[in-house]
């Protein structure tokens, strides 16, 4: 469930359940585009990376409750602090996918892992969370396995295409 807009009223007992894992699934991708961006610049320190995936998680937040916000809501109502803080929440899986890609930059060097092992494993991981949040959403919203595996299937194809896109930016 994305969001209501005003007129609809109340969400059901069984749509306040659900959860949204479109943020997560964009959130993912996005991650996956940044480490990329910095695999292009050759020699990165870790720590920049972890911070510019981060920071980048919260700027595309922040820019998806401003659109969703004003963009959606404005013209119809004032919006209220209540309506404030819920599409922030509803938007923070977007921040929350980019932690698991700045996890495996911070531990890269405990594995041994140098620059370019650092950033196939962000890749990796960002892609993985990808995939794993979209057959989870299909999942959840009682798909059945072939549907599962199709959406789990493209969304695996989008980040080879940034997998794509390293290889040609790095070599």
């Amino acid at each position: 469930m994305r969001g209501r807009t005003l007129s609809e009223g109340a969400p059901s007992p069984a749509a306040a359940k659900r959860v949204d894992y479109t943020g997560a699934v964009y959130g993912s991708l996005l991650a996956a585009s940044v480490v990329v961006g910095a695999a292009s610049l050759s020699s990165f320190p870790r720590l920049e990376l972890i911070v510019l995936l981060l920071c980048t998680g919260v700027v595309f937040w922040a820019a998806h409750v401003f659109a969703r916000l004003f963009g959606e809501r404005i013209a119809y109502a004032p919006v209220s602090r209540h309506e404030i803080r819920r599409v922030c929440m509803a938007e923070w899986p977007i921040v929350n996918a980019a932690v698991p890609p700045a996890a495996a930059v911070a531990v890269s060097p405990l594995l041994g892992l140098g620059p370019v092992g650092t950033v196939w494993l962000a890749l990796g991981v960002a892609i993985a969370g990808q995939v794993g949040w979209t057959a989870m959403a299909a999942l959840r919203a009682g798909a059945t396995g072939r549907l599962v595996v199709a959406a789990g299937a493209v969304n695996l194809v989008l980040g080879l295409l940034i997998v794509a896109l390293n290889v040609a930016l790095t070599h």
